[in-house]
Protein backbone atom coordinates (compact mmCIF):
# COMPACT_ATOMS: atom_id res chain seq x y z
CA UNK A 1 0.00 0.00 0.00
CA UNK A 2 1.64 3.63 -0.47
CA UNK A 3 0.22 6.32 0.82
CA UNK A 4 -0.61 9.42 -1.49
CA UNK A 5 1.27 12.40 -1.23
CA UNK A 6 -1.85 14.38 -0.14
CA UNK A 7 -2.84 11.87 2.10
CA UNK A 8 -5.46 13.58 5.12
CA UNK A 9 -7.30 12.15 7.81
CA UNK A 10 -10.74 12.34 7.05
CA UNK A 11 -13.69 14.32 8.92
CA UNK A 12 -16.66 12.81 10.55
CA UNK A 13 -18.94 12.76 7.95
CA UNK A 14 -16.79 11.20 5.34
CA UNK A 15 -15.74 8.28 8.10
CA UNK A 16 -19.52 7.96 7.79
CA UNK A 17 -19.38 7.55 4.44
CA UNK A 18 -16.31 5.00 4.31
CA UNK A 19 -18.22 3.30 7.08
CA UNK A 20 -21.27 2.28 5.23
CA UNK A 21 -19.62 1.89 1.81
CA UNK A 22 -17.45 -0.59 3.46
CA UNK A 23 -20.19 -2.67 4.73
CA UNK A 24 -22.29 -2.47 1.63
CA UNK A 25 -20.58 -1.23 -1.43
CA UNK A 26 -23.36 -0.85 -2.82
CA UNK A 27 -25.65 1.49 -0.80
CA UNK A 28 -27.96 4.06 -2.54
CA UNK A 29 -26.49 7.76 -2.87
CA UNK A 30 -30.12 8.24 -1.01
CA UNK A 31 -29.05 5.78 1.69
CA UNK A 32 -25.71 7.25 2.52
CA UNK A 33 -27.31 10.79 2.33
CA UNK A 34 -30.08 9.38 5.03
CA UNK A 35 -27.15 8.03 7.30
CA UNK A 36 -24.75 11.06 6.91
CA UNK A 37 -27.35 13.32 7.47
CA UNK A 38 -26.66 15.67 4.05
CA UNK A 39 -28.61 16.04 0.87
CA UNK A 40 -27.50 13.26 -1.58
CA UNK A 41 -26.02 15.70 -4.36
CA UNK A 42 -23.38 16.77 -1.31
CA UNK A 43 -23.04 12.68 -0.57
CA UNK A 44 -22.62 12.14 -4.00
CA UNK A 45 -19.76 15.40 -4.61
CA UNK A 46 -18.32 13.67 -1.35
CA UNK A 47 -17.76 10.17 -1.81
CA UNK A 48 -16.60 11.33 -5.54
CA UNK A 49 -13.67 13.35 -3.49
CA UNK A 50 -13.30 10.14 -1.43
CA UNK A 51 -12.62 8.08 -4.90
CA UNK A 52 -10.67 10.65 -6.25
CA UNK A 53 -8.28 10.86 -3.69
CA UNK A 54 -8.37 7.15 -3.23
CA UNK A 55 -9.64 6.68 -0.13
CA UNK A 56 -12.24 4.41 -1.90
CA UNK A 57 -10.44 2.56 -4.10
CA UNK A 58 -13.26 0.63 -5.69
CA UNK A 59 -16.40 -1.40 -5.39
CA UNK A 60 -15.97 -5.29 -5.46
CA UNK A 61 -18.20 -8.53 -4.84
CA UNK A 62 -16.58 -10.97 -2.09
CA UNK A 63 -16.77 -14.23 -2.96
CA UNK A 64 -16.86 -17.68 -0.25
CA UNK A 65 -14.01 -19.57 -1.17
CA UNK A 66 -16.06 -22.42 0.69
CA UNK A 67 -19.27 -22.02 -1.61
CA UNK A 68 -17.19 -22.54 -4.84
CA UNK A 69 -15.70 -26.05 -3.58
CA UNK A 70 -12.72 -24.64 -2.18
CA UNK A 71 -12.85 -25.94 1.56
CA UNK A 72 -9.29 -25.19 2.72
CA UNK A 73 -7.48 -21.88 2.82
CA UNK A 74 -3.81 -21.64 4.22
CA UNK A 75 -1.14 -19.27 4.42
CA UNK A 76 2.39 -19.73 2.94
CA UNK A 77 5.25 -18.73 3.46
CA UNK A 78 7.73 -18.55 0.52
CA UNK A 79 11.54 -17.55 0.26
CA UNK A 80 13.68 -17.15 -2.77
CA UNK A 81 16.12 -20.34 -3.62
CA UNK A 82 18.01 -18.17 -4.98
CA UNK A 83 18.29 -15.00 -3.15
CA UNK A 84 20.74 -13.46 -5.63
CA UNK A 85 17.49 -13.69 -8.73
CA UNK A 86 15.53 -11.03 -9.11
CA UNK A 87 12.68 -10.71 -6.81
CA UNK A 88 9.69 -11.50 -9.35
CA UNK A 89 7.95 -14.32 -7.46
CA UNK A 90 4.76 -12.30 -7.67
CA UNK A 91 4.67 -11.69 -10.82
CA UNK A 92 5.23 -15.49 -11.62
CA UNK A 93 2.45 -16.55 -9.56
CA UNK A 94 -0.22 -13.80 -10.53
CA UNK A 95 -1.15 -16.71 -13.17
CA UNK A 96 -2.11 -19.35 -10.43
CA UNK A 97 -5.73 -18.63 -9.57
CA UNK A 98 -6.16 -20.78 -6.33
CA UNK A 99 -3.85 -17.58 -4.44
CA UNK A 100 -6.07 -14.72 -3.42
CA UNK A 101 -3.34 -12.66 -2.14
CA UNK A 102 0.48 -12.03 -1.68
CA UNK A 103 1.91 -9.99 0.52
CA UNK A 104 5.40 -8.66 0.99
CA UNK A 105 6.39 -9.16 4.52
CA UNK A 106 9.41 -8.55 6.90
CA UNK A 107 11.78 -11.02 8.52
CA UNK A 108 12.54 -14.92 7.65
CA UNK A 109 10.09 -15.34 4.50
CA UNK A 110 9.64 -12.68 1.51
CA UNK A 111 6.00 -13.34 0.74
CA UNK A 112 3.25 -14.45 2.37
CA UNK A 113 0.42 -15.75 0.02
CA UNK A 114 -2.73 -16.49 0.80
CA UNK A 115 -4.58 -19.59 -0.73
CA UNK A 116 -7.51 -21.07 -1.10
CA UNK A 117 -8.47 -25.21 -2.37
CA UNK A 118 -10.44 -28.09 -2.77
CA UNK A 119 -8.58 -30.28 -0.19
CA UNK A 120 -5.28 -31.41 1.58
CA UNK A 121 -3.91 -33.36 -1.42
CA UNK A 122 -4.61 -30.02 -3.64
CA UNK A 123 -2.98 -28.24 -1.19
CA UNK A 124 0.18 -30.59 -1.52
CA UNK A 125 0.10 -30.05 -5.54
CA UNK A 126 -0.56 -26.03 -5.31
CA UNK A 127 2.74 -26.03 -2.98
CA UNK A 128 4.73 -27.73 -6.08
CA UNK A 129 3.17 -25.70 -8.70
CA UNK A 130 4.60 -22.67 -6.62
CA UNK A 131 8.00 -23.65 -6.08
CA UNK A 132 8.41 -24.48 -9.50
CA UNK A 133 6.16 -21.40 -10.72
CA UNK A 134 8.11 -18.62 -8.99
CA UNK A 135 11.75 -20.71 -8.13
CA UNK A 136 10.87 -20.63 -4.43
CA UNK A 137 11.00 -22.63 -1.45
CA UNK A 138 7.52 -22.60 0.71
CA UNK A 139 8.85 -22.37 4.29
CA UNK A 140 5.62 -22.97 6.01
CA UNK A 141 2.15 -23.25 5.66
CA UNK A 142 -0.45 -22.31 8.37
CA UNK A 143 -3.88 -24.23 7.73
CA UNK A 144 -6.96 -21.97 8.39
CA UNK A 145 -9.61 -23.60 10.50
CA UNK A 146 -12.28 -21.07 10.91
CA UNK A 147 -12.41 -17.34 9.71
CA UNK A 148 -13.55 -15.26 12.91
CA UNK A 149 -13.38 -11.99 10.90
CA UNK A 150 -13.76 -10.64 7.23
CA UNK A 151 -13.01 -7.29 8.49
CA UNK A 152 -12.57 -4.18 6.44
CA UNK A 153 -10.44 -1.41 7.16
CA UNK A 154 -12.30 1.91 8.37
CA UNK A 155 -10.72 4.83 9.57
Amino acid sequence: MTEPADAQPLDDIDRVLARELVADGRATLAHLASTAGLSVSAVQSRVRRLEARGVVSGYAARIDPEAVGSKLSAFVAITPLDPSQPDDAPARLEHIPEIEACYSVAGEDNYLLLVHVESARALEGLLQKIRTAADVKTRSTIILQKFYSDRRYIP
